[in-house]
């Protein structure tokens, strides 16, 4: 990308209000929850599959496994966290309790009576399991890529100057948008020709006022509470949900390291190793990452 669309995009940064009107040229659908309005999509028929994602990309880094899922016979549901996408900025502490009554308020909507296969990415593995660990029955099958929230997590220096009071929220609200866009494709390794495209995305739904405010709260308050989160896992260890792990060995938002506490704490799931991928394999290797699902999923029948 050319510095000039950087920085023309970096100037738009936190420029707009997330309107009804906003949300009236979108694509997608959106419904108001409890504690404000989500956008979200559900497509397709069959067995039903929601895709939780991550600390700071919206939906979109599902669309390599969404429509494989719809076409392979599924109901699937993606959408927008608070504070991320076109979801509602809301005036919240961003903890694992307000996505997962997020989470379970939207199923109650649009799936009441189902049970469905969970999957998260990143932050959404706090999220997902959390979700277990107060509704098992709603679950059938959990599937985990390069999840959030192992107590054995070395946070780098910048997380670590974000937790001093006062000093980080500060520094983040300075640095948070530039560093959040000139991040959020470091780690596509296969698909770089996708790169520019991917980063005017996030770039969407940076320009929306509160996306900076979500995500340091959210940093603060899930990716860091990992004590709270290694409790959700171990709540889901002691159940007989079948568990599905992938990680990257080159991952460096959520170093592979942490496999190894992972399986610890869950060792009745099924673990897959991708040699050479980064965070976001299921956007950069979206094909590979669908067909190991499918083929964990098919084997459970």
């Amino acid at each position: 990308m050319e510095k000039a669309e950087v920085k023309q995009l970096l100037s738009k940064a936190e420029s707009l209000e997330l309107t009804e009107q906003e949300h009236q040229k979108a694509q997608g659908s959106f419904i108001t929850l409890a504690a404000g309005t989500t956008h979200y999509e559900l497509k397709g028929e069959g067995e039903t599959v929601v895709l939780v994602h991550g600390y700071s990309t919206p939906y979109y880094i599902y669309d390599k496994l969404f429509e494989r899922f719809v076409a392979a016979g599924y109901k699937v549901l993606r959408y927008d966290l608070f504070g991320r996408g076109l979801s509602d900025r809301v005036k919240a502490v961003y903890n694992t309790a307000l996505f997962c009554t997020q989470l379970e308020q939207l199923c109650e909507a649009l799936i009441p009576s189902e049970s469905f296969i969970l999957v998260g990415t990143s932050m959404g593995g706090s999220i997902t399991t959390e979700f277990v660990k107060r509704n098992p029955e709603k679950v059938e099958k959990l599937i985990l890529l390069a999840p959030a929230g192992m107590d054995s997590f070395k946070p780098p220096f910048y997380m670590k100057m974000c937790k001093i009071p006062g000093f980080g929220k500060w520094i983040f609200s300075k640095i948070g948008a530039k560093s959040l866009f000139n991040g959020c494709a470091r780690e596509i390794i296969y698909s770089k020709e996708e790169i520019d495209d991917y980063q005017r995305q996030f770039a969407y739904s940076l320009q929306y006022k509160g996306f900076v405010e979500a995500t340091f709260s959210s940093l603060i308050h899930t990716i860091l509470d990992t004590e709270h989160t290694v409790q959700a896992y171990k709540a889901v260890a002691k159940t007989s949900l079948p568990m599905l792990v992938i990680w990257g060995t080159a991952d460096k938002t959520m170093p592979y390291y942490q496999i190894e506490r992972m399986k610890e704490i869950c060792p009745q799931a099924t673990y897959i190793t991708y040699e050479g991928s980064g965070h976001i394999f299921l956007y950069d290797e979206g094909e590979r990452t669908y067909k190991d699902i499918s083929n964990w999923l098919t084997n459970l029948k």
